[in-house]
């Protein structure tokens, strides 16, 4: 699936068939008390349009100020995350599958600089959000918190 606009720069793409319906797929990112099980450890909100949310991960003494956008339940998800001057905007969409599986799509763009530090914000937007599927996926088709997100950089 080739929707990327050469305008928007380079684009960071995750993927993840969860055997779970979209709307379930979908309240995981929605609902903080849901992805506070696998991804972030708080928010300040639920994933609502115009919402302007605190993020923190306290494994990492990490946080990111978050502006949802668009919202379309069981379908879409977008917002716009990081430095206020420049910030990346995400899309999470839900597509459903045969037999109530969801195939959720992470896309990522807005990505500034060259070389070494561009190559390591994608490589690393590309890792976080794999890491995170696996993690919801876990949590939503057997129940287990895998702590695969606080466990992916860890601590020397």
């Amino acid at each position: 699936m080739d929707t990327h606009d050469p305008a928007q720069g380079p684009t960071a793409y995750a993927c993840m068939i969860v055997r779970k319906p979209a709307d379930e797929a979908f309240r995981a990112f929605a609902d903080p008390a849901v992805t506070s099980r696998f991804w972030y450890s708080r928010s300040s909100g639920p994933m609502v349009p115009g919402a302007e949310l605190r993020w923190e991960w306290e494994t990492y003494g990490a946080s990111v100020d978050v502006r949802v956008g668009e919202v379309r339940q069981g379908e879409l998800i977008r917002f716009e995350w990081g430095d206020p001057e420049r910030p990346t905007t995400v899309e999470l969409t839900f597509t459903p599958r045969p037999a109530g599986a969801t195939f959720v799509e992470v896309t990522e763009v807005g990505f500034q600089g060259s070389g070494e530090e561009l190559t390591g914000w994608l490589n690393d937007t590309v890792g976080g959000f794999t890491t995170a599927l696996c993690a919801m996926k876990a949590l939503l088709e057997h129940g287990i918190e895998l702590g695969a997100v606080p466990d992916h950089h860890p601590a020397p």
